[in-house]
């Protein structure tokens, strides 16, 4: 079902723009206590590889979360066997964004 959504999207668009994750970076080891809270960082990434899809992550910017500047990325998934494409996009995103976000 997943499959045939993104796909269906695909045929209309050069790539889709999603969150790479459900909330900004954490630290290092901050979640190793609840296993679970670590995994689903991994949610939005997933259904895309279980589909076979091509996809990158690129840095979208910060956003402030309890007083600290916290990265987010963005994940750009691309149509089956467009590989070159999505890097193409991907490299224009940053190249675009590169001076917002540092």
């Amino acid at each position: 079902m997943v499959e045939v959504d993104l796909t269906t999207k695909l045929k209309m668009y050069d790539a889709l723009l999603t969150p790479a994750a459900p909330t900004p970076a954490y630290r290092a080891n901050e979640k190793t206590e609840d296993p679970l809270a670590m995994f689903s960082g991994d949610m939005m990434t997933v259904n895309v590889n279980l589909c076979g899809l091509p996809a990158i992550v690129v840095r979208g910017g910060k956003v402030m979360v309890e007083d600290k500047l916290l990265p987010v990325g963005i994940q750009l998934i691309g149509r089956p066997f467009g590989e070159a494409t999505l890097l193409e996009i991907a490299h224009i995103f940053e190249l675009c964004t590169w001076k917002n976000t540092n």
